[in-house]
């Protein structure tokens, strides 16, 4: 234990953390930028605070205040101590309605200050696109904005007081009128009046340096509004008292459709003696589709409010008629703007891939011009781009004069780098030449502030100097950062990774098979660290069960980044903190689909567990449920599940099979089946000729539910379909062609999600081997189990991304309800006519898709939504010693709420049989396949 660690635990109640995980997830925040902390600290209070900076001081390490670490300026990174306010100074203080304030710790979440203030028809003002997940305090530090910010402004306009400590342990309120102002600071300020009435832009959105302007006598003197965008430079934040504003009864939005961007550039600032709330800009290269969109090749998200929804919606049209339009449309149904506004706020993931899958960075993110000059703005910006080959798609705050874009800067190669400062060079002249602030919402950080004397001027630059050594005088507070910067083109994040294509075992089609740039994929955004979900939306249920940032998808893909790079985790896949960290994952694939750029943690999990286990001994838990297809079939063919269900219902030899199989004792191990389902289908003795569909009889629809197989059977059969199963024999070898032996298909899929990936692909090519004959026809192959088709629509091909078979047979599969509704589409489903509830299946939203699902349940009177996120199964998870805990934590995350706020005579529809298998295990319910609920409709009709 080092020094500092010794002194600072001994000094602070909070946690303290030099280890290898704790400083590995810090390293970034969600720019270009990486920098190795020595530790972390997450304070419990001010004196905490107070006395991290004293041990700090008095050894002179910088200290680095941090929220949710999604800047992108590389503000939130730092090579000393980090501190991290998300763990405890996260909370709301208070709130009064009457004078419209709320105090806060810098560490809350804006969306939990949002949800507390709107019962009192309240709101804070700024809403950056990340509010289910940046802080307070990371807000005032950027002096952050949103799309709201044409009607309420930036989070300065929303301060009222802050209390800080600055590096040398002095404890201010600041306020207006020289209030908590250190000694020093107004002396400088008078001594530069002329320049500081001068020296700054006109401009909405000006974040740019320090706000010196606000210490004007004309401006109130106000030192906490100075204070604001000073990104952790001058003192800590502890508590803030905030201004909150009322919050539109109803509202509307309007989307306009323009021929291109700089047609709806041009026509935002028209917009704003409407008074609008948003006036958003984006273009058509970053909508995957623009189905629900009016006509356009770009549109402006503009929000009006009003008492009423005709109001709200009179206001709106009245924009549209005064806008030149291609097309409009206005939406003042809730849901509806909401699923309008994920489009907008995805952009900052979605952007960070170019139409062909290059990699586009930020950098250049958030420059702001006069609201009146954005269109010539960006078409001299779109010149400049063409000028040095590269290639960006602007959007943002267009009402602001504000866009964001991400380029496809080469940050790997030296060449790539030198082009990427030249180009940040000609930009900040083009933004200065346009009356503009290199920053307009994300602050300067390393990406900017080396070029701030191009926008205010040597002299000016220097004044920021004078402030900050007025503030913080041994230059302890996040260094580096505003004055006296580090170059823009150093301690760039992928600078540490390997040149080298790493050996793997997936195929990463996404990323021309290079793991390194999957694992580059995670940018920060983080809203893998959203504490709720919306929807049918699943990720990330691991980090909402813990809290923890390790246990969070970005998490998990910073420790893998750390591990290629090789300095702060040092063994490779053998590395120990990343198995803990990916231990808890759920392998829900849920950050597939709903992570903005796609990051897939589930198969990175599985490829780290094939080279962490390469050659060693495996976890009890791999053999016995990874395997557990093999142990089913045993049971199956010794016809002995009488026998097996018997002795696991005796409890001592139960707990000693859990024991050594490595399950939960808390867990009742499944019944199996007396007969499988392809036994039964073999009693059925019916021939069938000129099939229409392959049914998939999968593992656990085979051993452990066949009355689910039985059930499709029969509604499959009812629709008109004629079934048979894949064929059992295949060829034993090349050199003895008219030998066969007999098989069964399998996925792969319990393999794949414990990292036993050679065998998977045994397990695989068997299967393809088998199903050779199948993929000589045109027939679809019907799968019942979500995980199982999932896992063969993903993870076949892309392991056996050598074999053409396995796209082949991925391409044929379709789920129960995509087969009655692709296949047989005339036929009408029976009325079920009742409430229903449960869960989506989290691999049926990440991979394979609900919609024809919702359709099949609207057609037979299934009413209701069923919830999103993960039941916390997860195949083998939940069942794994260890688990359980967080297992539950997930269960109660959507699926067991919904279910006991179910109507009594609801149907509950679990498709999965982990999730089935959690209903009962936890909740004592019955959920059911759709198959089954239409069965049972089917003999209601028949009977009737």
């Amino acid at each position: 234990m080092t020094d500092l660690e010794s002194a600072l635990r001994a000094a602070v109640r909070g946690e303290v953390g030099f280890d290898v995980t704790s400083r590995a997830l810090m390293t970034m925040d969600a720019s270009n930028y990486r920098r190795v902390p020595l530790g972390v600290v997450a304070p419990r209070d001010a004196d905490d605070v107070a006395a991290v900076l004293a041990v700090c001081r008095e050894r002179g390490v910088p200290v680095v205040p941090r929220g949710g670490g999604t800047s992108i300026a590389g503000q939130a990174t730092g090579t000393g101590v980090v501190l991290d306010f998300t763990r405890h100074m996260n909370r709301l203080v208070s709130l009064d309605p009457e004078s419209r304030t709320a105090v806060v710790q810098p560490g809350l979440v804006l969306d939990r200050l949002q949800d507390a203030a709107a019962p009192h028809g309240l709101r804070f003002g700024p809403d950056p696109s990340t509010h289910s997940r940046c802080t307070l305090g990371g807000m005032i530090g950027n002096n952050s904005c949103g799309s709201h910010s044409v009607a309420w402004g930036t989070t300065a306009d929303s301060v009222r007081e802050l209390d800080v400590i600055t590096a040398r342990g002095r404890r201010l309120r600041l306020g207006q009128d020289w209030a908590g102002a250190p000694d020093g600071l107004r002396d400088l300020v008078a001594g530069d009046l002329a320049r500081l009435r001068t020296g700054f832009p006109e401009l909405p959105r000006r974040i740019s340096g320090y706000a010196l302007d606000a210490l004007l006598p004309e401006q109130g003197a106000d030192v906490a509004r100075a204070f604001c965008g000073s990104e952790g430079t001058l003192g800590v934040l502890t508590e803030a008292v905030v201004r909150l504003v009322a919050a539109p009864r109803a509202r509307a939005l309007a989307v306009l459709g323009y021929a291109d961007e700089g047609a709806a550039a041009e026509a935002a600032a028209g917009l704003l003696p409407h008074h609008p709330l948003t006036v958003e800009g984006m273009a058509a290269d970053l909508v995957p589709s623009a189905a629900a969109l009016p006509r356009g090749g770009a549109w402006l998200f503009v929000e009006t409010g009003g008492d009423t929804e005709a109001e709200a919606r009179a206001r709106a049209e009245t924009i549209v008629r005064a806008a030149d339009v291609v097309d409009a449309l206005v939406v003042t149904d809730p849901a509806g703007q909401r699923a309008l506004w994920r489009i907008r706020e995805d952009a900052s993931g979605t952007a960070t891939r170019m139409p062909d899958g290059a990699e586009a960075w930020p950098g250049w993110e958030d420059c702001a011009v006069p609201p009146p000059r954005l269109g010539a703005y960006l078409r001299d910006f779109r010149h400049l781009l063409t000028e040095h080959g590269l290639r960006g798609t602007p959007y943002g705050h267009f009402g602001d004069g504000c866009i964001h874009v991400r380029i496809d800067f080469d940050l790997l190669t030296d060449k790539g780098v030198a082009r990427f400062r030249r180009f940040s060079e000609d930009l900040a002249d083009l933004v200065v030449a346009h009356g503009g602030s290199l920053s307009g919402e994300h602050g300067d950080g390393q990406a900017r502030a080396e070029l701030l004397p191009r926008m205010y001027g040597a002299e000016l630059v220097s004044l920021f100097e004078r402030t900050k050594a007025v503030w913080d005088p041994d230059d302890l507070l996040n260094p580096g950062m505003l004055v006296r910067p580090a170059p823009l083109d150093t301690n760039l994040r992928f600078s540490a990774l390997p040149r080298e294509p790493v050996d793997v075992a997936f195929g990463y089609p996404a990323d021309a098979g290079d793991f390194s740039a999957a694992v580059r994929r995670c940018v920060g955004v983080a809203k893998c660290r959203t504490t709720s979900v919306a929807g049918s939306a699943v990720m990330c249920p691991s980090f909402r069960a813990t809290g923890e940032e390790a246990h969070s998808t970005r998490g998990r893909a910073r420790l893998l980044h750390e591990m290629l790079a090789g300095e702060v985790v040092t063994e490779g896949w053998r590395s120990e903190e990343v198995r803990e960290a990916l231990d808890l994952c759920l392998s829900c694939k849920g950050c597939r689909s709903d992570c903005p750029v796609e990051v897939d943690m589930a198969t990175y999990k599985a490829e780290f567990l094939h080279h962490h286990y390469a050659g060693r001994r495996r976890p009890a838990t791999h053999y016995a449920m990874g395997w557990l297809p093999v142990w089913l079939r045993a049971v199956a063919r010794t016809r002995t599940a009488g026998v097996v269900n018997a002795l696991a219902a005796v409890g001592p030899l139960a707990w000693a099979a859990k024991r050594l199989g490595g399950i939960a004792r808390e867990r009742r191990l499944p019944r199996v089946a007396g007969e499988t389902f392809t036994r039964w289908w073999g009693r059925r003795k019916r021939r069938t000729v000129n099939a229409s569909v392959v049914l998939w009889p999968d593992t656990f629809t085979e051993h452990l539910s066949p009355q689910v197989g039985q059930a499709a059977v029969r509604v499959l059969e009812a629709a008109g379909l004629s079934l048979v199963l894949p064929p059992t024999l295949r060829p034993s070898s090349t050199f003895a062609p008219f030998k066969a032996r007999r098989g069964r298909v399998c996925c792969g899929l319990t393999y794949v999600s414990t990292g036993q990936l050679d065998r998977a692909r045994t397990v695989m090519r068997r299967t393809l081997d088998l199903m050779t004959p199948v993929l000589e026809t045109d027939l679809p192959v019907v799968v019942l189990e979500p995980s199982c088709a999932a896992a063969l629509r993903t993870d076949l091909p892309e392991l056996l991304h050598d074999d053409p078979r396995a796209a082949a047979l991925s391409s044929r599969v379709v789920t129960f309800a995509e087969a009655l509704e692709r296949l047989a589409p005339d036929w009408t489903p029976p009325r079920v006519n009742r409430p229903a509830a449960g869960q989506t299946h989290c691999h049926q939203h990440a991979v394979l898709g609900d919609t024809a699902d919702r359709r099949l349940r609207e057609a037979a009177g299934l009413d209701g939504e069923l919830t999103g996120g993960c039941c916390g199964l997860a195949g083998n998870f939940g069942f794994e010693a260890g688990h359980f805990e967080v297992s539950r934590a997930c269960a109660e995350d959507q699926l067991l709420p919904a279910v006991r706020d179910a109507p009594d005579d609801a149907v509950i529809l679990a498709d999965g049989y982990s999730c089935r298998t959690q209903l009962e295990q936890l909740a004592g319910v019955r959920g059911r396949h759709l198959a089954e609920v239409l069965a049972e409709a089917l003999d209601d009709s028949t009977a009737s």
